[in-house]
């Protein structure tokens, strides 16, 4: 399974990435949602995370895209952010996102939450292929 992470600050981006390559994700990596988008059309990614604020294209833009996106729809997207704030986590979840997450994050965390929402996926008889 391959899991882009979207963030705009390096640290972050290889924080998330160690985590994932420990539970034995394959990890692609994007700065913004523009460069996101870029790699949504020439690798395979099964699941997204990414950050609320970035430049170019923030989280709630790149969630909408993908949403509106019929080859993209159906990749679960989790945000990853500092937002705290419920008002926040409501537009995101209203985007399209499947999951929100507040950093900083444990590799439990993160673990857990993609666990959460693959089950739901698999719940509802959906799969990770388009």
């Amino acid at each position: 399974m391959t899991i882009l992470v979207v963030d705009d600050d390096k640290t972050t981006r290889k924080i998330l990435g160690i985590y994932l390559k420990a539970k034995g994700y394959a990890v692609v990596y994007a700065e913004n949602g523009l460069e996101a988008m870029e790699k949504l059309g020439t690798e395979n990614i099964n699941l997204v995370m990414t950050d609320l604020n970035m430049p170019y294209m923030d989280g709630h833009e790149l969630t909408r895209t993908i949403r509106n996106d019929e080859r993209l729809k159906h990749i679960p997207i989790l945000m990853v952010t500092t937002e705290a704030d419920e008002e926040e986590k409501a537009k995101a979840l209203q985007a399209g996102a499947d999951g929100y997450m507040v950093k900083p994050v444990s590799a439990d965390m993160v673990s857990q939450n993609i666990r959460n929402i693959l089950s739901d996926i698999f719940d509802k008889g959906g799969s990770l292929n388009a």
